[in-house]
């Protein structure tokens, strides 16, 4: 039986998707959704804090509260050095074999895709970097579009990235959601007018996102397909 829940009691999530027949597209965050990166990052972030900063125990589970966020933002937000982002992208590429989907992530992007949904991922990372790592890992061509935080003008929270995506999909704001594992996913789903799903099945703060009153709450990757329709109809008129 499903645990996907819609406006979960005890939070402010009461929108709702849009009705299963509506829905036209699904914008995905990439760490923590379609990608394990977690341990990845730690040790990519570990190296940069050493190189940059030197000594003394690096903070990663502050940085790891960000994310979600653009780099050099989290940077300026902890009062860390913005150089660390050169030896944090050089050990993330080094390492980048070593991330892999989560399971079912592949299944459910097919099958997305054979019912007709368009798809795009609106990361905090920059975009060739998420287009590297989804390239490598083989599901690159599933999705219409891969959009970086160096790519608009405010990354999230902000909803220039969303907006983006669904602009380059020639989708509405009702015709989509948004899936993230971070509060910053959901303000920025919320912010285009897009009803943001929270994904509980990576190393997120679970407590926290549920805080801040997710629109539909899935916990398995495969969860997804509950809201969405068998197939996209042609959009009338």
């Amino acid at each position: 039986m499903s645990n996907a829940s819609i406006g979960r009691p005890g939070t402010t999530g009461t929108t709702g998707p849009p009705g299963r027949e509506r829905l036209r597209a699904v914008v995905f965050d990439l760490d923590g959704v379609l990608v394990d990166s977690f341990e990845v990052m730690r040790a990519a972030f570990t190296l940069a804090y050493a190189e940059v900063v030197g000594d003394g125990e690096p903070p990663f589970e502050e940085y790891n509260r960000h994310l979600g966020r653009y780099f050099p933002d989290i940077m300026r937000i902890m009062g860390l050095p913005l150089e660390m982002e050169a030896p944090f992208v050089r050990e993330s590429y080094r390492r980048a074999h070593q991330v892999p989907l989560f399971p079912g992530v592949s299944e459910l992007l097919q099958e997305l895709r054979e019912r007709g949904l368009k798809l795009a991922v609106a990361t905090g990372k920059s975009g060739p970097r998420a287009r590297s790592l989804l390239g490598q890992l083989g599901v690159l061509d599933l999705f219409d579009h891969v959009i970086g935080s160096d790519e608009v003008a405010r990354p999230k929270p902000a909803p220039d990235i969303v907006l983006r995506a669904l602009e380059l999909m020639r989708v509405l704001p009702s015709e989509a959601v948004m899936i993230g594992d971070a509060v910053t996913d959901l303000a920025s789903a919320r912010s285009a007018d897009v009803t943001a799903v929270a994904a509980m099945w990576g190393e997120t703060a679970e407590a926290e996102l549920l805080a801040a009153g997710p629109d539909v709450v899935l916990r398995k990757p495969e969860e997804l397909l509950e809201l969405c329709p068998d197939r996209v109809a042609p959009r009338v008129g």
